[in-house]
Formats: C-alpha cells, sequence, structure tokens
C-alpha cells in the first residue's frame, strides 16, 4: 500500500474494533510526533439546546411510529 486511498480501501474491510485499534494507533502516533491538537469547537448554549430539542422531537416521532 503506497496510496492513501489504498489504505482507505483496506480499512474499509476492518472489523469495527480494529478500527478502533487503528484510530488509538494513529492518536498515539500523532501525540508522539508533536501533531497539533484540533481546535476547540465553540458552540453556544443556545445551538446544543436546539439540538437537545430536536433530538427529543427526533426520538418521540420514532417512538409514535413504532
Amino acid at each position: 500500500m503506497s496510496t492513501l486511498a489504498e489504505i482507505e480501501a483496506v480499512v474499509e474491510t476492518l472489523t469495527p474494533e480494529q478500527k478502533q485499534q487503528l484510530m488509538l494507533f494513529l492518536a498515539t502516533r500523532l501525540r508522539a510526533e508533536g501533531a497539533p491538537l484540533p481546535p476547540v469547537r465553540d458552540f453556544s448554549k443556545q445551538q446544543i439546546a436546539n439540538w437537545i430539542a430536536e433530538d427529543e422531537g427526533d426520538m418521540r416521532h420514532f417512538r409514535e411510529g413504532m
């Protein structure tokens, strides 16, 4: 495997457990190499409240459909 596309194709064949192991391996390697962390995502209380309300509405809709 020499390209990212080839690696991505092989990753698709892994089990969920193997994918998790791979993620932990990559995170450890990135941390060891001093890779910067992604910027902190800042959400307002209103955004979070809207997401929760939407999720609760979806759950009500799901339950009513059963």
